[in-house]
């Protein structure tokens, strides 16, 4: 067995400049782009103006991180990590609930970067009943192979949103009617909130919680009972009780 190619798991790693540069000019959803710490001239530098122009995100990573990344192919010094699909659209959110013939059941993720986290938050995301998920584009896990896989499969199933400011986004779903709940310890017990409406559910980062502002945007928050001496539960975890609260809730009313 060849260990100089990438693994065959590895389907959204492209690899090599030019080939990033073509990914970029036909238009795919790119997650990241990889550049070796000091490759910034030539075509590489022409690549990393493109990759600003749509938004993607730029990381510079050592030579050892792109080797580990392409499994030892020759990457040039750049490397791309592209959605597994499409990005949905926020109207897609709003026209999939119609279509169902319910109200908005939204979940807002605040920089989740754990992609098994995210990858179960989809999964108990599709299985609870929600419409969409609302995702930044920096400081949060695309839709890789370890999403998916982590998934199960609702990835297919689930309207996935990448955004470049969450909370102006929040904003336009507080004009539409969307009541928006912020999962956080200092909020009122989750049993005793309404969650029946058009509601979005926010989720933060798995050691910061959800950011200062974004908490500000938030029109309550929203905690679970602890009922032992560890104060936290993983963010996919949480995600999974206030989710299905939440389901509960709706499918009652």
């Amino acid at each position: 067995m060849n260990d100089n190619k990438p693994k065959k798991t590895d389907e959204n790693i492209i690899i090599g400049r030019n080939c990033v540069l073509e990914a970029l000019k036909s238009g795919r959803e790119l997650d990241a782009l990889f550049v070796a710490r000091g490759a910034h001239s030539g075509t590489t530098a022409m690549i990393i103006a493109k990759a600003k122009e749509k938004g993607i995100t730029i990381k510079e990573a050592d030579s050892k991180k792109l080797d580990y990344m392409c499994g030892h192919g020759n990457h040039q010094g750049i490397v791309a990590t592209a959605a597994l699909k499409n990005y949905s659209e926020l109207e897609d959110i709003f026209t999939e609930a119609e279509s169902r013939g319910e109200a908005p059941f939204i979940v807002i993720l605040d920089e989740i970067e754990d992609p098994h986290n995210f990858g179960a938050i989809i999964r108990t995301a599709e299985c609870a009943g929600v419409h969409g998920i609302i995702i930044p584009k920096r400081r949060s896990a695309g839709l890789t192979y370890t999403v998916n896989k982590s998934s199960a499969g609702a990835l297919e199933h689930m309207h996935i949103v990448r955004v470049t400011n969450l909370a102006s986004v929040m904003d336009e779903l507080k004009k539409r009617g969307v009541w928006i709940y912020g999962a956080d310890m200092s909020g009122e017990l989750i049993y005793s909130c309404d969650l029946t409406g058009k509601v979005a559910v926010v989720i933060g980062n798995e050691g910061k919680g959800i950011s200062r502002l974004i908490k500000e945007k938030c029109d309550n928050l929203i905690s679970l009972p602890m009922y032992g001496k560890i104060n936290s539960l993983n963010a996919s975890v949480a995600a999974g009780i206030a989710l299905y609260d939440a389901a509960n809730q709706r499918n009652r009313k």
